[in-house]
C-alpha cells in the first residue's frame, strides 16, 4: 500500500479497514516502506471513528459482543423462502423415518410413485432443490423395497 493508485486510494483503504472493523477482533495491517498520504488519511479517519464509537459505547454502557447465530438462521428469512433459494432444515427425509421400515411392498411402491410425481412436479416448476430431495427420497424407498426382496 506504499504506492498511490487504484485500490490504494484513501477511499479503498478506508473501505477495507471498515470491513475489518466489523469483526470484533478485526485488525488492519498495512505493509509499506513508507506511509503515503492515502494511508495517513485512512489511519486518521479510522482513529477518529474509533474514538467517536468508544465515546458512544462508554456513554451508553455498551460492550461490543460478537453475534452468535446458527447457520440455519442465516439462511432462514422470508425473501429467500419466497424465491425458493433455501434448503428447508425443518423437513426431514421421510425415507429415514423408522415407520417406513415397517411398510409393506404395496405401500413402498405407492410411496415411490408419489415421490416420483412430486419430483416431476417440482422439476416442472424449476424447483430443482425440491426435485432432488424427492429423487433422493424415491431412491431410498426403492432401496428399501430391494432389501425387502
Amino acid at each position: 500500500a506504499d504506492k498511490e493508485g487504484f485500490l490504494r486510494s484513501e477511499r479503498s483503504l478506508t473501505q477495507t479497514a471498515g470491513r475489518a472493523a466489523r469483526n470484533l477482533n478485526g485488525r488492519v495491517i498495512m505493509y509499506a516502506d513508507h506511509v503515503t498520504g492515502s494511508m495517513q488519511r485512512t489511519i486518521d479517519e479510522t482513529n477518529r471513528r474509533r474514538a467517536k464509537q468508544l465515546e458512544y459505547n462508554t456513554s451508553n454502557g455498551i460492550t461490543p459482543r460478537q453475534i452468535i447465530r446458527s447457520m440455519a438462521s442465516l439462511f432462514d428469512n422470508r425473501e429467500t423462502r419466497e424465491r425458493g433459494i433455501y434448503a428447508d432444515q425443518a423437513r426431514s427425509d421421510i425415507a429415514a423415518d423408522p415407520v417406513v421400515r415397517y411398510m409393506g411392498h404395496s405401500e413402498l411402491e405407492k410411496a415411490i410413485e408419489k415421490a416420483k410425481k412430486q419430483m416431476e412436479k417440482a422439476a416442472k416448476e424449476l424447483d430443482f432443490i425440491e426435485a432432488a430431495r424427492f429423487r433422493d427420497e424415491m431412491y431410498a424407498y426403492q432401496q428399501l423395497l430391494k432389501e425387502k426382496g
